[in-house]
């Protein structure tokens, strides 16, 4: 289940990353052929589309390598019986938090594909389809939260913080920057 997991978040970084090179690529195109008197007619859906996808995958693994903004700065300054059950109390909401966002998001998303909502842009597809993207990367960030919590629980160390103290061990102090 480890191994699924690692490359479930893994996976879901790879694409956000994808999405990223993919707005690039769109952009540039429609620069190019703006230089040749085209038009890549829909561009500005697109680059949203993407930009929403990539900002929604990247959670989980964000999170997971302790990117995100956590509490960091007042769990570090306490003794390790308080700060573990501070820590547990951090994440229990946070899992709440990101079950009641997957909850309220797919119904929003089924409720698009149910009332056959359409794209307002200049690109006329289903709305739900790029929505999907909020869909799976929050669901990933629900899992990646349950999996750290579960893991503290059990008295291990939670991945955002091994990758903390690798950072700090590698001498590496770029995101207190």
């Amino acid at each position: 289940m480890r191994r699924f997991l690692d490359r479930l978040y893994a996976a879901s970084g790879a694409f956000a990353a994808v999405c990223l090179a993919s707005i690039a690529v769109v952009m540039l195109a429609q620069a190019g052929m703006r230089e040749f008197g085209l038009l890549l007619r829909g561009a500005d859906d697109i680059v949203a589309w993407l930009c929403a996808a990539a900002a929604f995958l990247a959670l989980g693994h964000t999170f997971r390598r302790g990117e995100l903004v956590r509490v960091g700065l007042l769990l570090e300054h306490l003794p390790p019986r308080p700060r573990r059950a501070l820590e547990l109390a951090a994440l229990a909401l946070t899992v709440v938090f990101a079950g009641y966002m997957a909850y309220a998001i797919l119904n929003f998303v089924y409720d698009s594909w149910r009332f056959n909502e359409v794209a307002q842009g200049l690109i006329r597809i289903p709305i739900w389809i790029p929505q999907l993207s909020a869909v799976i990367g929050v669901l990933i960030l629900f899992v990646a939260v349950l999996d750290d919590f579960v893991c503290l629980l059990r008295g291990a160390t939670p991945a955002y913080q091994a990758a903390e103290d690798e950072r700090r061990a590698s001498k590496d102090f770029s995101e207190s920057l």
